[in-house]
């Protein structure tokens, strides 16, 4: 997860530049998140092995629950953290075997 907004008129090439500018490489079987400034629009470019996928997200109503900066540049999630921040929920809670780590 890139902690930095990103425009959501990027198209694949423009958000692979991103990735790679983010996070310095796109590897395989892993997927890298984006959001835009309001918090409620998110991109997922997904590399499966054999291709690239770009998937965009919108919420009709609230914010995803996106890290701030001073968590650094680039965040990694959890598949649990990952199912939580797309529905909207605060995947910061979730530990690596879904317990309550922070209140």
């Amino acid at each position: 997860m890139s902690t930095q907004p990103m425009d959501m008129r990027a198209g694949m090439d423009t958000t692979m530049a991103q990735v790679v500018r983010a996070f310095g490489y796109i590897k395989p079987h892993c997927a890298y998140l984006f959001c835009n400034k309001r918090g409620h629009r998110m991109k997922v470019l997904v590399h499966d092995g054999l291709g690239i996928w770009l998937c965009a997200r919108r919420l009709e109503q609230g914010k995803f629950h996106w890290a701030q900066v001073h968590q650094g540049e680039t965040v990694a999630l959890s598949p649990e953290q990952l199912q939580a921040l797309i529905q909207g929920l605060p995947w910061q809670r979730i530990g690596r075997q879904q317990v309550v780590t922070m209140l």
